[in-house]
């Protein structure tokens, strides 16, 4: 009941109606079909026996008009079933998406993107399928068994007593079967994880596979991947498909039986033919209600693999949220902001943009063994400009993420405008701080409104100053439809270089106390690069800016460039500084000063 009750957390009313009036509309059906079989034998033993074509037709009336009763609750149940499951899966679905929202990196890390997609969609189904089973099915077949049941010992105790041994030879190898099935259900669902991601990697990088004619070696991928979802999905079912053949059996066998009995009995004459029909009805009700039953408990089975599945997204720990009321990491560091910015024990300002690391260690694994931060420590003054530079692996986009709060550091400090990063409101840091990652995110829409996601709220002009800023206005204005050009997802209609300009112009829509560029320049020509730091240096000279860049000539007129090895800060200083101090810094200088060919990704 636990679990019910989290999966039914905020269900709206109006959907926990339809989920009751169904059960309720069911149960006028099941009351209905029961009595039609005695009204039937009545028309048998007394009207068609003697003659009485009156008794026949005032019954058969009766009957007519309960057959329609018993439709209208059916057709009712229907509906309302329908309305609610939709209900539930709606309700299911935006929880679970509101979930994956607020998770944090370290959240996101643990699931795959297509883990979750599945959990989205064929779990979600799985699960509605479920609760309209609860709310329908799982009314029905009880109450058509008991009712049944009732009704055939009515009619002849001595013949309801035959069926009665079918019910443990049904439901013994059922219980059997459940248990034998789950776990194979679950390794099913996995495999739909891996199909799903198969199919995502292609769609994704489809460009590079047909750059690199692969469609066969993709194809192959997804055959064996669908192939696995079969072959793990016939290993579950294939169990499962058992219990159809063993309940024919008993159903087939117990008829004969009956029939047996029953012509005896008629032959005596201590049963009537009406009451031996109506009594083999019944006894169909029963053992159809039974096999229902076994249905339902199959997919019970493939729902729970889902459900848990759900409930381990809904039950994750986000381990990044607000600060609690009246609580602080770092009393000394609030004690530098005005008592008028921190709301609910969280700082709801940042007052500038200067940084400070201090003894930073950091695991994705969350053990200092692991560490791939170790003992950073560093100052940024507020409105200058850093640069990072390093080896690949390095950690220099996990370094920057800190700041965001976007990961958590395992153990150290880091301080924004003064204070921990821990001891902001998560929205009030993060709308502080704008970040153009290496990888450049656009969403299907105009170009306008993905600029817009920086402020919904901007201008029109401000929107072009930002791109001007950017050098992103003119490429803009070339198209003929400007601001208003449709991208296709992703922004596939777009250069590289293109798409990393619209993102920066997309950060500096937040007029933000920082702004971090992950290797954001990387896809444009040295000249453009250039301009770009000369318009950012002259429009955002109050704002904090990090610049992480495998192109020594996008760093060296930064104030103050750190050199990362293996996840160690080696040395900081300005270039002329470095040149004479850091042998890494010197060698990454020297060769690309001299054009040399050797491999030079250091991003």
């Amino acid at each position: 009941m636990k679990l019910v009750g989290k999966l039914l957390e905020g269900l709206e009313t109006k959907y926990k109606v339809n989920s009751l009036l169904s059960p309720v509309a069911m149960t006028g059906e099941v009351v209905m079909e029961v009595f039609i079989p005695l009204i039937m034998a009545k028309i048998i033993d007394i009207g068609i026996a003697g003659k009485d074509i009156g008794y026949v037709a005032r019954v058969g009336i009766l009957m007519i008009a309960v057959s329609l009763f018993s439709l209208l609750c059916g057709m009712l149940s229907a509906r309302f079933g329908a309305v609610g499951a939709l209900g539930f899966a709606r309700n299911l679905r935006r929880r679970l998406f509101s979930k994956v929202q607020d998770f944090s990196f370290a959240n996101i890390d643990k699931f795959s993107t297509a883990s979750l997609v599945t959990r989205l969609t064929t779990d979600i189904n799985n699960a509605q399928n479920m609760y309209m089973m609860i709310i329908r099915m799982c009314v029905r077949a009880p109450m058509m068994l008991i009712s049944a049941t009732i009704m055939s010992f009515i009619v002849n105790r001595s013949l309801a007593v035959v069926f009665l041994g079918a019910i443990p030879l049904i439901g013994i190898p059922m219980i059997f079967i459940m248990r034998a099935a789950f776990p194979r259900f679950k390794i099913m669902m996995k495999k739909y994880d891996n199909l799903n991601s198969t199919v995502q990697e292609n769609l994704t990088g489809i460009r590079v596979v047909k750059a690199f004619v692969r469609e066969d070696h993709e194809s192959q991928k997804f055959r064996d991947a669908a192939d696995a979802v079969r072959a793990a999905q016939v290993k579950a079912e294939k169990i499962v498909i058992l219990g159809m053949p063993l309940m024919q059996m008993v159903m087939y066998v117990s008829i004969i039986v009956i029939f047996w009995f029953g012509g005896n009995m008629i032959i005596k004459g201590t049963l009537l033919t009406g009451q031996l029909i109506s009594f083999i009805t019944y006894l169909s009700q029963i053992l159809i209600s039974l096999m229902m039953l076994s249905m339902i408990f199959v997919m019970l089975v493939i729902s729970r693999a889902s459900i848990i599945r759900i409930m381990e997204v809904l039950d994750e720990q986000i381990d990044i949220a607000n600060p609690p009321a009246h609580s602080s990491s770092s009393q000394e560091s609030l004690s530098a902001i005005e008592s008028s910015t921190v709301h609910d024990g969280a700082v709801s300002a940042v007052k500038d943009g200067s940084i400070i690391f201090k003894q930073v260690f950091f695991s994705y694994a969350g053990t200092r063994d692991t560490s791939v931060l170790n003992d950073v420590s560093f100052t940024i003054p507020s409105g200058s400009t850093a640069g990072i530079i390093g080896g690949t692996g390095s950690s220099k986009t996990t370094l920057v993420q800190l700041i965001p709060r976007l990961y958590d550091v395992l153990s150290g400090s880091v301080m924004v405008g003064g204070v921990d990063v821990k001891d902001y409101d998560l929205s009030a840091l993060r709308s502080s701080v704008a970040m153009v990652l290496q990888k450049n995110v656009l969403f299907t829409g105009t170009i306008k409104e993905n600029l817009l996601w920086g402020n919904d709220e901007a201008r029109d002009e401000d929107i072009m100053q930002a791109c001007k800023t950017a050098h992103a206005h003119d490429f803009i204005m070339s198209f003929p439809e400007g601001y208003d050009t449709v991208l296709g997802q992703g922004g596939v209609n777009l250069s590289g270089g293109q798409k990393q300009r619209l993102c920066i112009a997309r950060a500096l829509l937040k007029s933000p106390k920082i702004l971090i560029l992950d290797d954001s320049t990387s896809a444009v020509d040295t000249a453009t690069d250039a301009s770009i730091r000369s318009s950012l240096k002259e429009t955002l000279a109050d704002t904090t800016k990090i610049i992480i860049a495998q192109r020594i000539a996008s760093v060296k007129e930064a104030d103050i460039i750190f050199v990362l090895d293996e996840g160690k800060l080696t040395a900081q200083g300005t270039h002329d500084e470095l040149l004479s101090s850091s042998s890494i810094y010197r060698e990454v200088y020297d060769s690309q000063k001299s054009g040399s060919a050797v491999d030079l990704d250091i991003g």
